[in-house]
């Protein structure tokens, strides 16, 4: 194995989600979401989010859901949660 290090994980999320990979687009969503290895940013948590689940990947579906209900990276829409979650 390797040593962890979040911000190599950044380092190539960030390239295979500039490829369309949508695992890595939820992952990197994550790692914004939860500040690691970058700053805590909850606005690109749901681009990263977005872009993962506009491919139908679910569980980024499911945390674009959360946003929106909670108001995190985003104005609070209950419409938009449940149309998240129902996708997931």
């Amino acid at each position: 194995g390797v040593a962890q290090d979040w911000g190599r994980a950044v380092h190539w999320y960030t390239k295979a989600s500039e490829q369309r990979c949508a695992g890595a687009q939820h992952n990197l969503g994550v790692c914004y979401a939860n500040g690691k290895g970058v700053a805590q940013d909850l606005g690109r948590a749901v681009h990263w989010y977005t872009k993962a689940a506009e491919q139908g990947q679910a569980g980024a579906q499911c945390n674009l859901g959360a946003c929106y209900a909670n108001g995190e990276g985003v104005a609070q829409d209950w419409g938009r949660a449940v149309h998240w979650y129902t996708k997931a």
